[in-house]
């Protein structure tokens, strides 16, 4: 997006025009500009700022800085603050910004530019009115790297000033709360969280090295061990790493965050889904997710954990109340359409499920599981063709979308195809890490029922992440009045 640079005299001037044109529109449809006074004039979207660097690797240094005035807007509680995956989705488009506004149902957008040098930075920053295109704010900063926290300070407690419209309080509330004064374990936290969104092993891997460095440079440095303790959980998801040896390093990370600051939304974040994933403690997972939400109610993954609880536990009309907050405050993210799907498709509403998982596709199909749970859906329905057509487009290769596809073969009576797809995964399951929840399903699917439990076992032992499916998964429906089945159940403290 091309930035505008407007001095102080001709914002000042387009402001006092923005609002004329604003009363204008008042008087021609008083309901419908009463409507986006009372819910659209206190919304934004942070965009991520744009590197006029001569070196494409201050990306991370770009992104950091949006996504600090994003953690500090969602602090006060009358704005609404779209999330960093819808933001930063336009990132590198040349998007009108009244298309964006549409799009992300915000009323102003925050764009911006770093251009650095050494130490030297230039940091522009516009506030834009989505409704007329007009600038409501603007400034630049010529500073050293040592001032990038004041200049954080500076726009945050701007853009607060400009869209509290007459909160009370001192101190701008949307200023960021700063974790270190440490710049350069600043810089190493930013290249952490950076890595950590690539979602492949060597790159996570590359962010747990970040944070590891940003804590050697700053040994109370809360925030970095609560990015280290979520890469580790991160990374269980993509690495063949066991995950017996994942899930020590994630809770020893985030008892040290918590251990230097209890009043750390990302740390009890962190230990949520290490009670929920590891210890199987969802009593535990749900009050640390809502003492995130208490300490930041707009923390976006908070409500998408809290919702996950609901549905492990069979809620599913509270889960769907907590993925549709997710999804109203990050639209763009296919993980909450995806996940809102599984919860419609254990429940049986099968059209809610395929329009939700479809939506998640349109925005990103190369999401993992994605065609995984369309097949799924078509599979409730006996469209077993289609089924195994969606689920080959899947991006999770290998083993598991394997074991999926056998699933399909044993229920519409493709026992052969089935069979050798189990020993497929017995096979592999003897050099690499292969889902024992899933080759369960798998054996449950061909009615080999002595196998299959022995597999769930196996799946409980090895912590395997699908094991908090046990309660609501409709593939386990032909084995619930199993006496072992009720037994894992009461286990994994789901009975």
């Amino acid at each position: 997006m091309i930035l505008r640079c407007l001095e102080k005299a001709p914002v000042d001037r387009w402001t006092d025009a923005g609002a004329l044109l604003s009363a204008l529109r008042a008087v021609e449809e008083p309901d419908k500009a009463a409507s986006i006074a009372s819910f659209h004039k206190t919304s934004i979207a942070v965009l991520p700022f744009k590197n006029m660097s001569a070196d494409p690797e201050q990306d991370y240094f770009c992104e950091g800085l949006a996504e600090e005035l994003i953690n500090g807007l969602t602090q006060i509680k009358d704005i609404r603050v779209v999330a960093r995956t819808s933001a930063f989705s336009f990132q590198g488009k040349e998007t009108d910004v009244r298309e964006i506004g549409k799009k992300l149902n915000v009323e102003n957008v925050l764009e911006g530019s770093v251009r650095k040098a050494g130490q030297k930075l230039r940091i522009t920053a516009q506030l834009i009115s989505v409704t007329d295109g007009y600038h409501l704010w603007s400034e630049r900063f010529d500073r050293e790297m040592s001032d990038v926290f004041a200049i954080q300070d500076e726009i945050a407690e701007a853009v607060a000033d400009k869209m509290k419209m007459g909160l009370s309080g001192g101190r701008s509330e949307g200023v960021p709360r700063r974790y270190t004064e440490n710049i350069e374990a600043y810089n190493l936290y930013l290249k952490g969280i950076y890595w950590r969104r690539m979602l492949t092993v060597d790159r996570v891997s590359k962010s747990v090295e970040y944070f590891r460095r940003a804590i050697q440079k700053d040994p109370g440095y809360a925030l970095a061990y609560a990015g280290l303790a979520y890469a580790f959980l991160v990374l269980h998801s993509y690495s063949p790493t066991p995950q017996k040896d994942l899930y020590p390093k994630a809770l020893e990370a985030a008892g040290k965050a918590l251990e230097l600051d209890d009043g750390l939304a990302e740390a009890h974040e962190a230990m949520g889904v290490i009670k929920s994933h590891w210890e199987w403690d969802l009593n535990e997972a749900e009050r640390e997710q809502r003492k995130t939400l208490e300490l930041n109610p707009g923390y976006i993954w908070a409500h998408f954990h809290l919702a996950n609880i609901q549905l492990y536990r069979g809620r599913f009309e509270e889960a769907i109340v907590g993925f549709k907050k997710a999804y109203e405050l990050d639209p763009l993210n296919p993980a909450f359409s995806r996940n809102m799907s599984e919860c419609y498709l254990h429940q049986g509403r099968l059209r809610e499920a395929e329009e939700a998982i479809r939506n998640a596709i349109e925005i990103d199909p190369f999401l993992p599981m994605t065609w995984i749970f369309l097949g799924y859906v078509y599979l409730r329905q006996s469209r077993f063709e289609d089924a195994l057509e969606a689920m080959k487009k899947d991006t999770t290769k290998g083993s598991f979308q394997e074991l999926n596809l056998g699933i399909v073969y044993a229920r519409m009576g493709k026992r052969e195809e089935a069979l050798r797809i189990l020993d497929y995964g017995r096979e592999r399951s003897q050099r690499e890490i292969v889902s024992a929840y899933y080759m369960a399903l798998l054996c449950f699917a061909l009615d080999k029922k002595d196998q299959g439990f022995e597999w769930l076992e196996n799946a409980y032992r090895e912590h395997d992440i699908w094991m908090t499916s046990l309660k609501i998964d409709f593939l386990l429906d032909g084995v619930r009045d199993d006496p072992r089945y009720r037994s894992l159940l009461a286990k994994m403290n789901l009975a």
